[in-house]
Parts: C-alpha cells; sequence; structure tokens
C-alpha cells in the first residue's frame, strides 16, 4: 500500500462513524449551530462531507463545467443536493457513505483531512470532544505541513517551527509553535479558534495568518 493510497480508507471510514455516532442524538437547536466554517451551520458541514463521499471525479468535474468553473458555487450546490429536508435526512445520508471510498479527484488522505478538520467544524461549537488516534493525526498533520491542495496549510505555517506535546510531530524552523497534534492540524488549516490551544513566539503569526 502506498504511503497516501488504500492504507488510509479505513482510516477516513472509522472517522466518519465515530462523528456519525457523536451526532446521534443532537436536538433541531444544536443541528443549527454555528460551526467554525464561516456561514454554515453543523448540519450543512456534515451535508458538505456527505457530498465529498459521493462525489466521483467524473461528476465532480460535471459539476465544475455546469458551474462555469466557480467552485464555491459547486461546493453549495452539491451541500443543498445532501442536506435534505430535515437533520435526520442529513445524519442518515451521511450515514449511507460512512464506508465509501468514492471521493473528487483528490489524495485520500485530502479526504482524511476534510473529515477530520470538518468533523471538528462541528464538534467544537458543540462541545463535543474525540480522542483522535494520535497516529492518525500525526499522519495528516505531516500531509499538511507539505501540501496547499484544497486548502493553505504549507504556506500558512512557513517560517515557523511547530512541535506537537502529545505526539511525534513536528516540522519548520522559526518562531516555534507548540500544543497537541489536533490543535496544530486545525490551526495549520485555518482555524483560528485552535491557537488559544497553543503556546510560543510563533502562535500570533499564525493566528493572524488563520484570520
Amino acid at each position: 500500500m502506498t504511503k497516501h493510497g488504500k492504507d488510509v480508507w479505513p482510516l477516513i471510514h472509522a472517522e466518519r462513524a465515530a462523528l456519525a455516532a457523536d451526532l446521534a442524538e443532537l436536538t433541531r437547536e444544536q443541528w443549527a449551530t454555528p460551526s467554525l466554517c464561516a456561514g454554515l451551520t453543523v448540519r450543512e458541514v456534515l451535508a458538505h462531507l456527505a457530498s465529498g463521499a459521493s462525489l466521483t471525479p467524473l461528476r465532480w468535474l460535471a459539476g465544475v463545467i455546469r458551474c462555469r468553473f466557480d467552485f464555491d458555487k459547486q461546493v453549495a450546490m452539491r451541500l443543498a443536493e445532501h442536506l435534505g429536508a430535515t437533520p435526520k435526512d442529513t445524519l442518515d445520508g451521511f450515514r449511507r457513505v460512512v464506508t465509501s471510498t468514492t471521493s473528487p479527484p483528490l489524495p485520500a488522505i485530502a479526504m482524511l483531512g476534510e473529515t477530520i478538520v470538518h468533523g471538528e467544524d462541528i464538534r467544537r461549537p458543540l462541545g463535543i470532544r474525540r480522542d483522535h488516534p494520535i497516529g492518525t493525526l500525526t499522519r495528516l498533520a505531516r500531509y499538511y505541513q507539505g501540501s496547499d491542495l484544497v486548502v493553505v496549510a504549507k504556506g500558512r505555517i512557513g517560517g515557523l517551527r511547530l512541535a506537537a506535546t502529545d505526539g511525534p510531530f513536528a516540522t519548520g524552523s522559526g518562531p516555534l509553535v507548540s500544543g497537541t497534534t489536533l490543535a496544530l492540524v486545525m490551526a495549520m488549516t485555518g482555524r483560528a479558534a485552535h491557537c488559544d490551544e497553543l503556546d510560543g513566539d510563533g502562535v500570533a503569526t499564525l493566528r493572524e495568518r488563520s484570520g
């Protein structure tokens, strides 16, 4: 199996299953909670995740063309397709794709990132905490340190030294940013709220870049 290949899918499936379980008992009011994704509720972010797990490369391309290469418009269109009439519809739709290996033209590790990061976009505002496997988080952090695909991460941490306090992840040189691997991953992907959980002389710079 390749570094970013078939062995990543079981990790994605585990993260999806955990997220579905965490959301099983939400109230209607909780489903309407603003997520860490600007302008989207937690329900809408879950619909976005269901969309990504249902989108073949060909269907993705067709949607891009239909939306005249407006990628944000396509994301909104696909999200609407998977929202359903009620929160139960949204959750049921996500459950149906928990073990899917369908994806847009992205490496599996990027899909793992989408699942974990958006999962936390949902969990944090709801006060839900997941103890992600440190090996999974470390693998994802190492991917983001060298990638700006889908989300700017490599560019955001340029000139900074990141060091995890709960695992082996470390990268870069410059002012230090330290904290849990999850907090580093979330800050690397632009979630400024997680900078509150980080320490070091480089945190202010990272927070500014995440704004």
